[in-house]
C-alpha cells in the first residue's frame, strides 16, 4: 500500500475520503452528502463509515466518510485507527484502485492524521500467497492512498509509523504461516533477512550453545521434534550508555501438546503458538526501522513440541539454566519452559531495567478475558501501569491480573523445585507465578499472556480474519512513553 502526499486534489480523482470527528462534518460538501449522511444517521462515530456518489466537474465521484468519535479521549489514537481502517475495509477488493484521503479542515493533528493512515494501511493487509483460485472480485485492487491537505509535520512523522505498520506485518506474516513454512530455523533466517542492514545486532545460540550453557527446560520441549530449537535476540543499541528494556517472546512454532497430546479438532491453531515470539520480533523490526532512541533487547525462544519416542515424558525433571529444577507434570505446558530459560539468559547477558514477556501461554486466559484483553502480571506497579496506558493508547488493550504467595504454593513440588503445572483453578495465575521464580533481584517484570489476542476468527477494525499483530503496539508505545518522551 502506498501512501502519497500532495498540496492540492488531483483533477481525476473519482474516491475521495474524509475523516469526520462525532458531530462535526466537514465543511464544503455537497448537500446530497450532507442530507444522506443524516439520513443513515451517520454521527462520527469510532469506525461509523458512510459513503454516496456525486457529480463534480462532469465526473461522478464517490465520496466517503469515516467516522473518529470525539477528541480528547485517551482512545482517541485508537479510535482514528478504526477510521482509517474502516476506508480500507470498504475499498480493498471494491475495484478501486486508489484512495483520495482530503484531511484539509479536518482539525487532526500530524499525530492523529498519521493514526488515521495507520489504521489504513494495517487493515489493508492480506495474506494470499497460497491462494491460487481467487476470484476476481476476492482480489485486493486498493493500491494507494494519496493524502490532500496532510498537517505539518505529517509526512515527516509518517516514516515512523511506517515502520510500525512494517513491524505489524512482519509479525502477520509470521504468525499466519504454517509450521511447515516457519519452524525454528526459518523463523530466525526470516528475521535475518528483514533485519539486514538496519543496524541491529542479531545473536543465535544453537543447541550445542544452549546445551552449555544448561538450558534444559527450553532444550527439554524441543527434543522431540526433528526441528532444532534455537534462541535468538535482537539488539538495538538508541539510547546510549542506559540499560536496555527487554522484550522476551515464547516462540512454539508449532504445539502438539508433546505426550500429552491436544485433541485433534483445533490442533492446526497451534501454529501461531509462537504469537509471543511473532510480536517481539515485529516490535523490534518496528522500533530498529525507525531508530528509536532507546536502548532494547527483543529475544524469543524458538521450539517446536512434538511426540516423538524422544520427547520429554511427564514425570520427568528438567533443570533450567538457572539451576532451579521443574517437574514436568504436563508437556502441554511447555511455554513456561522455554520462557524460563529465555528469561534467566536475558538477565544474564544483558541486565535489562525491565522486562516484559509475551506468550500465548494458557488456554485459561482465553476463557477468562476472551478475545477482548491480554492478562497481565506484574511485580511491579509502575511497570504495571505503563503497560496498562500504552495498551488504552493503542487499543492493544489489557488487564491486570493478581500474583501471590498463595497462588505460588501451588506449584510446590515433592520431589523438585517446583511442578510446571498447578491444579485446574487458576491456570494462568500459576503460569505467571513459575515464571516470577526466574526472575532475579526484583527487576521490575511483567508477563503478558496474549492467548486470546494474536489470531481472530473474524474481522476487526484493523485486521481482516486471521493474524491481528497484536502486542507490536503495545512495546512500540510503551518505549515511547517511558523511554523517548
Amino acid at each position: 500500500m502506498q501512501i502519497n502526499f500532495t498540496d492540492t486534489r488531483p483533477s481525476d480523482a473519482r474516491l475521495v475520503a474524509h475523516i469526520v470527528d462525532k458531530g462535526k462534518m466537514p465543511s464544503g460538501l455537497e448537500a446530497s452528502i450532507d442530507e444522506g449522511a443524516s439520513v443513515a444517521r451517520f454521527e462520527g462515530k469510532p469506525g461509523q463509515f458512510f459513503d454516496s456518489f456525486v457529480e463534480r466537474g462532469g465526473k461522478t465521484v464517490r465520496v466517503a466518510l469515516a467516522g473518529a468519535g470525539e477528541p480528547g479521549v485517551d482512545a482517541r489514537h485508537a479510535n482514528l485507527e478504526k477510521a482509517g481502517a474502516a476506508l480500507a475495509a470498504s475499498y480493498l477488493t471494491s475495484g478501486a484502485k486508489e484512495i483520495v484521503l482530503d484531511l484539509s479542515g479536518s482539525g487532526l493533528d500530524h499525530i492523529e492524521a498519521c493514526a488515521a493512515l495507520l489504521g489504513l494501511r494495517l487493515r489493508s493487509w492480506r495474506y494470499d500467497i497460497y491462494r491460487t483460485r481467487m476470484k476476481d472480485e476476492q482480489k485486493v485492487t486498493l493500491e494507494s492512498v494519496t493524502v490532500v491537505g496532510a498537517p505539518d509535520g505529517t509526512e515527516a512523522e509518517w516514516a515512523n509509523y511506517a515502520a510500525l505498520a512494517e513491524g505489524i506485518d512482519f509479525t502477520r506474516e509470521l504468525v499466519a504461516e504454517p509450521a511447515n513454512k516457519v519452524y525454528p530455523v526459518s523463523f530466525v533466517e526470516r528475521c535475518e533477512k528483514r533485519f539486514d542492514g538496519t543496524g541491529a545486532k542479531l545473536v543465535v545460540l544453537d543447541e550445542d550453545a544452549m546445551e552449555e550453557l544448561g538450558m534444559g527446560a527450553l532444550l527439554g520441549v524441543g527434543q522431540g521434534s526433528e526441528q532444532p530449537s534455537r534462541l535468538l535476540a535482537i539488539e538495538w543499541n538508541g539510547g546510549g550508555d542506559e540499560k536496555p528494556i527487554a522484550f522476551v517472546g515464547k516462540g512454539v512454532t508449532f504445539d502438539t501438546g508433546g505426550i500429552s497430546i491436544k485433541p485433534g479438532p483445533g490442533m492446526w491453531d497451534m501454529k501461531w503458538d509462537m504469537g509471543g515470539a511473532g510480536a517481539v520480533a515485529g516490535a523490534m523490526l518496528a522500533l530498529v526501522k525507525r531508530k528509536a532512541k532507546a536502548n532494547i533487547v527483543g529475544v524469543v525462544g524458538l521450539v517446536e513440541n512434538m511426540p516423538d519416542g524422544k520427547a520429554q515424558r511427564p514425570g520427568d525433571i528438567v533443570t533450567s539454566m538457572s539451576g532451579q529444577t521443574i517437574e514436568v507434570l504436563n508437556t502441554d505446558a511447555e511455554g513456561r519452559l522455554v520462557l524460563c530459560d529465555a528469561l534467566h539468559w536475558v538477565q544474564t547477558e544483558y541486565s535489562p531495567a525491565r522486562i516484559v514477556d509475551f506468550a500465548t501461554l494458557t488456554g485459561a486466559m482465553l476463557i477468562a478475558l476472551g478475545n477482548e484483553h491480554g492478562g497481565m502480571f506484574a511485580n511491579d506497579d509502575t511497570l504495571a501501569e505503563d503497560l496498562l496506558a500504552a495498551g488504552r493508547q493503542t487499543g492493544d488493550k489489557l488487564w491486570r491480573m493478581p500474583l501471590g504467595p498463595a497462588y505460588d504454593k501451588l506449584i510446590d513440588s515433592p520431589i523438585s523445585d517446583m511442578k510446571n503445572i498447578g491444579p485446574r483453578e487458576a491456570g494462568s495465575i500459576t503460569a505467571a507465578q513459575f515464571l516470577k521464580r526466574f526472575i532475579m533481584d526484583d527487576t521490575p517484570w511483567a508477563h503478558c499472556d496474549i492467548a486470546g489476542m494474536v489470531w481472530s476468527e473474524k474481522p476487526g477494525h484493523t485486521w481482516g480474519k486471521g493474524a491481528t499483530g497484536y502486542g507490536v503496539r503495545l512495546m512500540d508505545q510503551l518505549v515511547r512513553n517511558t523511554i523517548e518522551n
